[in-house]
């Protein structure tokens, strides 16, 4: 068993390390660095400045969710730094992903908290260069509004009031989850890479741009949307922002 060092639970937390864990660890240092809310844990093996892999593992119910993500960071590894695929399966404990560590932290480290400004520009140049490098003629992957609408008017929920779509302004392979955490930050204070790309697909950017955004005030607090707009190179767009949001808020898991 191991205790937790970030994310939920909470710092004195003890959660047992999972077979496949220990199984990859072959004796090295494993550690919790990540519990969601679904019940979803990652580990790190290796030292925290010079990890060597990590392990998620989910329940079983998100099987169909380790392998989009699985698919996705072998198709994006070929053109920017993302975790490189190790393995993944399925075992008693649930649903995992293995891979390779990519150096740096995740911009809501405990090495960032007080060097937020640092963290914001790296968040805006790093999801700039996702999407500049990406090339959408060549992705099988679609995060399309009309799919996330229809799952959204599936589970109940009032689409109605989101109003029609703002015009297109430029279509991007999207991250699909661009919260901060999942930029990572190296040493020298740049992005460093990217994580957790289970809903990467084509998009209008702002279905991006609007959440990064949102996500910096959860983290960081508020004010920090025109350097993040500085740092990516786009002026704000308050219509397609208040929009994409929305419908950030009523999609749900595509498990």
């Amino acid at each position: 068993m191991v205790r937790s060092i970030g994310g939920l639970p909470g710092p004195d937390s003890v959660v047992p390390v999972p077979r496949v864990v220990a199984e990859a660890a072959r004796g090295r240092a494993v550690a919790l660095v990540w519990h969601n809310e679904v019940g979803g844990t990652t580990f790190r093996i290796g030292p925290d400045e010079h990890a060597d892999e990590f392990v998620k593992v989910l329940p079983h119910a998100y099987g169909r969710w380790i392998g989009k993500e699985a698919a996705r960071l072998e198709w994006a590894a070929r053109y920017v730094r993302v975790p490189e695929v190790l393995d993944h399966g399925a075992d008693d404990d649930g649903v995992w992903l293995h891979t390779r560590a990519v150096p740096g932290w995740s911009a809501v480290d405990p090495r960032w908290h007080d060097e937020p400004r640092t963290a914001v520009i790296a968040v805006g140049e790093g999801l700039r260069a996702f999407h500049d490098a990406l090339p959408v003629d060549d992705c099988p992957f679609a995060w399309s509004t009309a799919a996330r609408l229809d799952r959204a008017r599936a589970a109940g929920a009032d689409t109605d009031r989101l109003g029609p779509e703002p015009p297109s302004d430029r279509v991007v392979v999207c991250h699909g989850d661009p919260c901060t955490p999942n930029t990572l930050i190296g040493a020298d204070g740049r992005w460093s890479g990217h994580v957790d790309l289970d809903a990467t697909g084509v998009a209008d950017r702002w279905a991006d741009l609007a959440v990064a955004t949102m996500a910096l005030e959860w983290n960081y607090g508020p004010g920090w949307e025109p350097l993040f707009h500085e740092a990516y190179g786009v002026p704000e767009d308050p219509e397609r922002t208040a929009w994409y949001r929305a419908l950030w808020n009523v999609d749900v898991d595509d498990v």
